[in-house]
C-alpha cells in the first residue's frame, strides 16, 4: 500500500468489473464465476432432482398399481352400475351371484294374474366364471388399465332361449285346459309299434316384452323390471303330420332285426320292445319337429347285463359210447364249448350304428372260448333188439348173457331202427298215447323218446308168437313182466340199445 502511494498511482475504483489480471493477482482462478451465477446453477440442480424424484415416484406408483391390480378388477370397471375395482376372482363371483339373484322381472297380464321371475325361472343360463374373467380382463393390460379416469361397463355372460321363457309363462298364466298341446309319438306295447298322438292348439302368452326385460337385466343386472303380457292363439306346437312321420321312421327302425351271437352255439335277437326303449322321440317345440335319437348309454347297459346271460356257455364234456375198437356208436352228450363274452361296448357301437343307419345287423361278440373235451365210454351192457326175429339179446362186455322174446311196434308205429341208450326209467308208469291210456305199466326203460322196454301182461300172444303185424305196440318193445324187470334191474341208464332187422309181416315163432 505504501508502495502504491509513493509511486503516485491512484487506486482503481472498487465498483467496476475485475480484470483477469486483477483476479489472478488476488489468487482467484481464471474460471471462477460470480457468486450469483453459482446460486442460479444450484437452483437448476435442485429442480432437476425434484423432477426426477417425482418421475420415479410416478413410475413406481404406476408399476405398483399394475402389480396390485394384476389379479383384481381394474379401476373404473363396473358390472352394470356396481363398481368392482379391486375385487379378486372370489369377490367378483360373489358380486356376480348377488346381482344375478337380485335381477327380477315382475310380470302381469292385466287380468289379475301376477308373477315375479328370476333368471333361473326363465331358463337364463349365466356363465359366472366367464363373467368374472371378463371383469378381470376389462381395460386390457396397458397404461389405461390403472387409469381412474376411464370407465368400462361389463355385462353378464348369459344365454337366453325362447322355449324356457314360453314354458314358464304358459305354465304360470295359462290353465291346463287352455294350453296348446303338441302332437307326440309313443310306443304301443300291445301293437308292438310306434303311434302318433294328435295334439291341439290353444292359448299362449306373448313373451317379447319379458325377453326384452331379460336382455336389459343381462346388460345391467341387479334391477327389478316390470312388464305386462298379452295373449295369442296358436296351433299345436307339433303338427300331427310331423308326429306321424316320426312314428313311421321309428317303426322302420324296429323292422330291422338285431341278432347277436357268441361265435359258437348261442345267439339272441333283440326284441322290438327293447329296441323301442332305445329310440327316443325328441320334440323341438321351437321348430315344431320330432327327431329320433338313439340312447347309446341304454344300449351299453342292456348289453352288459344281457349278453352274459344269453351268450355265456359252460363247457360240457362230450360223452361218446364206443365199441371195443373205439368206434363211436352213439354220442350220449354232445360237447359244448365254454364261452365267456366280453367287450359289450364294442357290440353296443355296432348296434348303435345299425339303428342309426336303419339297417339290420348280425353281430358277433368277442369272447374267450374253452374247447370241450371228449370222454369215451364203452358200456358194460348192450341190448340188441332184432325186429326180424322179435328178440332182445343182452350182452355184457360183448358176451351174451340173456335173450328174451318180444313184440315190437305194429305197422305205422314200428320200433325205429338205430342206436340209442337207456336214458329214463320208471318202475311203474301210466302210459298214454293215441287212443289209449294204460295205468300201472311196470319196469319201463325208455331209449328213444317214447319208445322203451316194459312189461306187457295184456299181450302174451304177440310176445309169444313174435307177431307185431297182428299184435304190435305203439312203438315200445313189449316184454313179459319178469323179463322187463330183468332189463330194469341189470341195464342201467347209459346201457346201449341197438334196434336192427326188418319189420316182419307175420308171426316169426
Amino acid at each position: 500500500m505504501d508502495n502504491m502511494i509513493s509511486s503516485g498511482t491512484e487506486p482503481e475504483a472498487l465498483t467496476g468489473e475485475f480484470s483477469q489480471a486483477d483476479m489472478a493477482a488476488l489468487g482467484v482462478g481464471a474460471h471462477a464465476k460470480p457468486k450469483r451465477h453459482a446460486k442460479r446453477h444450484l437452483g437448476v440442480i435442485i429442480a432437476a432432482v425434484v423432477l426426477a424424484v417425482l418421475i420415479v415416484a410416478l413410475v413406481a406408483s404406476f408399476f405398483g398399481a399394475r402389480m396390485y391390480y394384476k389379479d383384481k378388477a381394474a379401476p373404473g370397471v363396473r358390472l352394470g352400475n356396481v363398481a368392482v375395482a379391486g375385487q379378486n376372482a372370489a369377490q367378483l363371483k360373489q358380486t356376480v351371484d348377488h346381482e344375478v339373484q337380485n335381477s327380477k322381472v315382475i310380470i302381469t297380464d292385466g287380468q289379475g294374474k301376477k308373477a315375479t321371475a328370476g333368471f333361473k325361472d326363465l331358463g337364463v343360463n349365466v356363465d359366472t366364471d366367464k363373467t368374472v374373467q371378463d371383469l378381470l380382463a376389462a381395460k386390457g393390460n396397458g397404461a389405461s388399465r390403472v387409469s381412474p379416469f376411464s370407465k368400462t361397463d361389463v355385462k353378464l355372460v348369459a344365454s337366453v332361449t325362447d322355449l324356457p321363457i314360453d314354458t314358464y309363462l304358459t305354465n304360470t298364466f295359462v290353465q291346463d285346459g287352455d294350453k296348446a298341446v303338441p302332437s307326440s309319438v309313443a310306443y304301443d306295447g300291445n301293437a308292438k309299434k310306434f303311434v302318433a298322438n294328435a295334439g291341439h292348439g290353444g292359448r299362449s302368452p306373448e313373451m317379447s316384452g319379458v325377453k326384452n326385460s331379460v336382455n336389459t337385466l343381462i346388460a345391467d343386472p341387479g334391477q327389478v323390471k316390470s312388464v305386462q303380457i298379452s295373449y295369442k292363439t296358436i296351433d299345436a306346437p307339433v303338427s300331427q303330420s310331423n308326429a306321424q312321420s316320426a312314428a313311421d321312421a321309428a317303426n322302420k327302425l324296429l323292422a330291422n332285426k338285431i341278432v347277436i351271437n357268441n361265435g359258437d352255439a348261442s345267439k339272441f335277437e333283440v326284441s322290438a320292445t327293447q329296441l323301442a326303449s332305445w329310440i327316443k322321440p325328441n320334440v323341438d317345440l321351437e321348430k315344431g319337429t320330432i327327431k329320433l335319437d338313439i340312447d347309446k348309454t341304454a344300449i351299453i347297459n342292456y348289453l352288459n347285463a344281457e349278453m352274459p346271460k344269453e351268450l355265456n356257455q359252460d363247457m360240457v364234456s362230450q360223452q361218446d359210447i364206443v365199441d371195443s375198437t373205439g368206434k363211436v356208436l352213439l354220442t350220449m352228450t354232445k360237447g359244448v364249448n365254454g364261452v365267456k363274452v366280453k367287450d359289450g361296448s364294442a357290440v353296443a357301437d355296432q348296434v348303435y350304428s345299425a339303428l342309426s343307419n336303419s339297417q339290420p345287423a348280425t353281430i358277433q361278440a368277442a369272447a374267450d372260448v374253452t374247447k370241450f373235451d371228449v370222454q369215451q365210454q364203452k358200456p358194460e351192457m348192450r341190448i340188441v333188439v332184432d325186429r326180424s326175429t322179435q328178440t332182445a339179446t343182452v350182452f355184457k362186455n360183448d358176451q351174451q348173457v340173456q335173450s328174451f322174446p318180444v313184440c315190437t311196434g305194429k305197422p305205422g308205429y314200428e320200433t325205429t331202427p338205430g342206436t340209442y341208450v337207456i336214458n329214463i326209467r320208471y318202475d311203474t308208469q301210466t302210459m298214454r298215447g293215441p287212443g289209449y291210456v294204460t295205468p300201472g305199466v311196470q319196469w319201463v326203460s325208455y331209449f328213444n323218446g317214447g319208445q322203451g322196454f316194459h312189461g306187457a301182461p295184456w299181450n302174451p300172444t304177440g310176445i309169444g308168437t313174435g307177431d307185431p303185424a297182428g299184435h304190435g305196440s305203439h312203438g315200445c318193445v313189449n316184454m313179459n313182466v319178469n323179463d322187463a324187470k330183468w332189463i330194469y334191474d341189470n341195464c342201467p341208464r347209459g346201457s346201449l340199445v341197438q334196434v336192427v332187422g326188418n319189420q316182419p309181416s307175420a308171426p316169426v315163432r
